[in-house]
């Protein structure tokens, strides 16, 4: 075998080559995704078929490797950047993330020491500021960059169960004779998301800790029934120590009475971790400010860029007020990590804030799309994202066949179709109804949407978080809807 066999590296030539060949196909990705089908409507097996080819023995070209891209992969995907992407809570995937990901993949760091990431370390730290002054929270505060959400979850409900199991936990853990009772968690009934309760499972504390808390009839949380809770796992000799309020919550989109809940958490020593992953960057637009008073109080805050700041995925991100309290639930000495003498190359190691050792720069994308739009224009996209849920709202009311089933908050809205002329449906054959509008309304490839439950009601949800929907995509899409019930009820 000759040497130069094992050099896969591309030559300069075909590296410019395939970077035009890689560009050229995303610029015209990006200038079709208007007019796109948005879900491909295409068979698991189908794609399997298209796919599937045995282990590759040999070196394939890489500009047919692109062009394969071009014709198997693109067509067969679900066009989360579409502007009628209503489906999952995802961001819309800004251009500058993809040149961003590009770069933090050429650049190979590891963010999980300062040595190997020296920049990247730094920059995950600026972002990391510029969340917290975006949120109003304490801009010296501790944070580190996630998967997502339920990464984020699980590191502030890790630290907030070792601030406040009252024991060693970090090194004695749930087995420790120094327990007493059970650790307990509490979040809305209705709006709790569900990664707090993987979360708890994957903390080891089980999903029956997760106590869940009346909400009102707009969706928040009673405190009253939170407090009583508490109390009455105190008699039984268990250990509350957290506390979950939603900050955009995951159906609905509500806020949840955050100042209530801190002060709550200050008389029972308890963490408050609000999660704020949909909705906490809603805090930039003026008008809705107040709905976010106590969010500067928490111990902590799980927040999604990848959602409602359109960054591409992956990535979360957790803040937590006291950075030694983060810290102190991660550390871990190992000399292979830093050496054995300390030197002045060295800065903040992120393996200590979280449950990573490895971690991808994920913090360059995020610094590079904060930069190229800025919190002003961010602020409008917010401001009309939530403009176009209430815009839908006005199309649901003024309806006669469609039913609001909450009121617009944020970016996140609900409603069903139930026809006056067939108002002799029972619940049941409504949720069967809704649910078929949903399914033949993505497999026009016009809109992506899901069905969510609204208190037993099967719900046709909205997540507008997208920085290219206008008022057009949601009349063309509610339009759609119309359509597509009125021919399934004839």
């Amino acid at each position: 075998m000759k040497s130069d066999d094992l050099d896969v590296d591309l030559k300069p030539a075909e590296f410019r080559k395939v970077a035009r060949a890689t560009t050229d196909m995303l610029a015209e990705f990006f200038e079709n995704i208007r007019s796109e089908r948005v879900f491909p409507g295409v068979k698991p097996a189908d794609i399997q078929k298209l796919i599937s080819e045995p282990l590759p023995m040999k070196p394939q070209d890489p500009s047919r490797i692109i062009r394969e891209v071009r014709t198997k992969v693109i067509p067969n995907s679900t066009l989360v950047g579409s502007p009628r992407y209503y489906g999952f809570v995802m961001g819309s995937g800004s251009i500058m993330s993809v040149f961003g990901d590009a770069i933090a993949a050429a650049l190979n760091q590891n963010v999980g020491g300062w040595k190997p990431a020296p920049a990247a370390t730094e920059i995950e730290k600026v972002v990391v500021r510029w969340f917290a002054e975006m949120i109003g929270y304490d801009p010296k505060c501790g944070g580190i960059l996630t998967s997502g959400g339920t990464m984020a979850n699980v590191v502030g409900l890790a630290t907030a169960l070792h601030d406040k199991a009252g024991y060693d936990i970090v090194n004695e853990g749930l087995q420790s004779p120094n327990r007493k009772g059970m650790f307990t968690i509490y979040m809305s009934d209705h709006e709790g998301h569900s990664s707090v309760v993987k979360a708890a499972q994957l903390l080891g504390l089980g999903r029956n800790s997760v106590r869940r808390v009346k909400s009102h009839d707009d969706f928040t949380m009673d405190t009253r029934s939170l407090e009583e809770l508490v109390r009455k796992d105190l008699g039984e000799g268990n250990t509350p120590f957290c506390v979950v309020g939603q900050v955009g919550s995951i159906n609905v989109g509500v806020v949840d009475p955050l100042r209530e809940i801190q002060e709550i958490c200050s008389r029972n020593n308890l963490w408050f971790h609000a999660d704020g992953a949909c909705g906490a960057f809603g805090r930039i637009i003026p008008r809705k400010r107040k709905l976010f008073d106590g969010l500067e109080l928490a111990d902590s805050v799980t927040l999604d860029p990848h959602k409602w700041l359109f960054i591409s995925y992956e990535c979360g991100g957790v803040l937590v007020r006291d950075p030694e309290k983060l810290r102190n639930s991660f550390t871990l000495l190992a000399p292979y990590l830093r050496g054995i003498l300390h030197t002045e190359y060295t800065g903040q190691d992120y393996l200590e804030y979280g449950p990573q050792m490895s971690r991808g720069f994920r913090a360059l994308k995020v610094w590079m799309t904060l930069k190229q739009i800025g919190v002003g224009r961010y602020r409008r996209l917010l401001e009309r994202n939530v403009a176009q849920a209430e815009y839908l709202d006005q199309l649901v009311r003024k309806s006669k066949d469609f039913e609001p089933l909450c009121k617009p908050v944020l970016q996140m809205y609900c409603f069903r179709y139930n026809p006056r002329a067939r108002r002799n449906l029972d619940e049941a054959e409504l949720n069967k109804l809704n649910q078929r509008i949903v399914d033949e309304t993505q497999l026009t490839g016009k809109a992506f949407l899901m069905t969510t439950s609204i208190r037993g009601r099967t719900s046709i949800r909205f997540s507008i978080t997208n920085h290219r929907t206008t008022r057009a995509d949601i009349k063309l899409t509610f339009d759609t809807l119309q359509q597509i019930a009125t021919k399934l009820v004839r």
